[in-house]
Formats: C-alpha cells, structure tokens, sequence
C-alpha cells in the first residue's frame, strides 16, 4: 500500500468517527435528561463538596446493581462538561463536582433554575417530531412537523392539555427570571425611565414578574390567550389581560417580545409588529419594542453559532417559525411601519437584544 492509499484510508477512518460521533450524539441530550430527572446536580449540591460515585448512588437512592451504570453515565456528562472529576483524598475512588453549566439547573439557583427548560425541550411531544423530518419535508404542507405528527400545533395541544401548558410556562419561566436576572446585572439601563410595560405574549407572567421584582416603579402587565391567563392572581404586581396580539395590543410606554417572532411566518411577525406600533408612544415619548431573540450569523464562534443553529431547527420542527439574520428582522420592522432599530449587545453571542423604535 502506497503512502497515498494510506493517507485514503487514513481519511475514511476519521470521516467514519465523525460520522458516528453524529449518530450517537442524541445520547448527550438524553444523557442531561437523565441527571436531571434523577436529582444528581441537586445530590452534588447538597452534599457540599465533590462526591463520590458510592455517595452519590446512595444520596439518589438508587439499586446498588445501578452502580456501574451510573459510572458509565457520569463518565459520560464529565466528558460533556456537565460535571468536574476530581481524586479522593485516598485517591481509591473519582469524585464528581458541578461545572458552571451544571449549576444552573440546581435547586438552590431559585426562580433562574434552568431545570424546569431542560424538561419542556426534552418533552416526547417536542422530541418525537424531529424522527419524522424526512417524511415533513416529502409533504407538500405549510404545517410544523410537530403538528404532523401529533395532529395539532403546540398552541392547541397546550389550550387542550393544562399539563403541557404547565410543562411550558415552568420552562419558559426559568429562561424569564435568568435573562431578568442578567439585565439587572449588566444593562439595567435599557428600562431607564420607563412607566409601564406589558410582555406581549407573556405566558404566566414569570418574566413580567421577574422584571416587577427587580424593577419596582414599572408598572407590568402581560398580554395572553384567555386559556392562559383566565385563572393567574389578579392582586399580585402584574396585571394580566386576555386577548389575542395578531387583534390588539394594550398600550404601554414599552412592549416585551421575548421568543415571540421565531415562532411565526414574516407576514404573521409583521402583523404583531404593526399591532405593537400601534400600541405604543413616540420615540420622543419612550415608546419603543424590546425584542429578545438570537440573530443569525452574529458570530463564527462555532460554540455559539451551533447552539443557534439547533434553536432553529427547534422552532422549524415544533412552531414551523424559524431564526433570522439581522437584516431579515430589519425588513420586519421597515414593512410594520418603524424608523429604527438597535442591537444591544449586553447578552453575548448567543442571544441579542433588539429595540425598535416607531
């Protein structure tokens, strides 16, 4: 065999690994899920320090026969950056400690705890879909796969399901009160003078309630389907309004579009916006939209950029939505009718904050 044929094979051996690194890859979400639903950032948490397999089987009171199945899944999660490793102190046995990442979906984070977003994502409705792509995309539909497979769209399954409707305002929540938290911190100033403010689409109210919390002269108020908020408190700090956004919108000095545009066409996204406009004062007046979204190609950080990638196959498979470049939201808001636009950089990559002006 020639040093060219070697190279050749050489090539295909590696192509084979990364091919079957695609294959395997489910198991990392479905490996996250697993700690999740057993408590195991919480039993690390609570134990105080890094801890050992043996503590750690017997902290989730789990068969001794499961042991070694548990070190093969904590093998696992510490190769994904999940958990640290660290030696015993008789340096007999491995002991596992929290990451950074692992942190955020601990009890103890409080209303910010990301575990209730793991859930909702890794839901069997949300997951089951995207095993039928090819079959979607043979279709002549306009429908999301979601609805293909389960013989209605997200929105209706939830109207019908106070289950999932729970499922998905408990994961959305943990998202709410996070991003809050993190403005608070970092760009407190984009609620600088502001007297009231309603978050279009706002669910049960976690991140109005985040933002009343943290920003006390604001008044809050959220705008959701009658199903959703028929039954919320009507003495607490935020008020809810039922109604449908595509109909009205209340005025208010701000209006909040959190995760709200991906998940609908350009014509749908231009109708709330015009909506929006309509409902909101002058610039000169503090009127303006605040939209949290991710913008496409907004990095080359693949650490970054893939994560987005995913989201979007996210809303294409459950919402039929998608993501947009920045260009593709300036056509938005140059057809509802606005003068302007900024991207506010504060969240990082990943994320991005958007203020559009009429």
């Amino acid at each position: 065999m020639d040093s060219k044929e070697i190279m050749e094979c050489d090539d295909m051996l590696q192509a084979q690994a990364e091919l079957y690194s695609l294959i395997f890859s489910f198991y990392k979400p479905m490996a996250l899920k697993c700690a999740v639903e057993l408590g195991i950032p919480d039993a690390i948490h609570n134990h105080g320090q890094p801890m050992s397999l043996t503590n750690l089987q017997a902290a989730l009171s789990l068969p001794p026969s499961k042991q070694p199945h548990l070190h093969r899944l904590m093998r696992m999660l510490t190769h994904m950056g999940f958990f640290g490793e660290k030696s015993t102190r008789d340096g007999d046995e491995v002991a596992y400690d929290l990451t950074s990442i692992s942190k955020l979906v601990t009890s103890n984070m409080g209303p910010i705890n990301l575990s209730t977003f793991v859930n909702i994502e890794l839901h069997e409705s949300l997951v089951k879909p995207s095993l039928y792509l090819s079959d979607w995309f043979k279709q002549e539909s306009s429908v999301a796969p979601f609805e293909m497979v389960h013989g209605s769209n997200l929105w209706k399954m939830m109207s019908e399901s106070p289950e999932l409707t729970k499922l998905v305002h408990d994961g959305v929540s943990g998202d709410g009160h996070f991003l809050v938290d993190i403005i608070a911190k970092k760009c407190s100033y984009i609620f600088d003078g502001v007297g009231s403010l309603i978050d279009v689409g706002g669910g049960t109210g976690a991140m109005a309630t985040a933002i009343s919390d943290k920003f006390p002269n604001i008044k809050c108020a959220v705008l959701d389907l009658p199903h959703v908020v028929e039954n919320l408190p009507k003495d607490g700090p935020v008020k809810f309004i039922p109604g449908d956004f595509f109909s009205y919108v209340p005025r208010a000095h701000v209006l909040v579009l959190k995760w709200i545009l991906h998940g609908w066409s350009d014509e749908e996204c231009v109708k709330i916006l015009r909506r929006c406009k309509e409902a909101i004062p002058a610039k000169e007046y503090g009127g303006k939209i605040i939209i949290f979204e991710k913008i496409l190609g907004s990095t080359d950080d693949n650490a970054i950029k893939e994560p987005q990638l995913l989201f979007d196959m996210l809303v294409m498979t459950a919402l039929a939505g998608k993501q947009r470049h920045e260009n593709e939201f300036q056509k938005l808001f140059e057809e509802a009718g606005f003068n302007s636009y900024k991207v506010i950089p504060e969240l990082g990559k990943y994320r991005s904050i958007i203020e559009v002006y009429p």
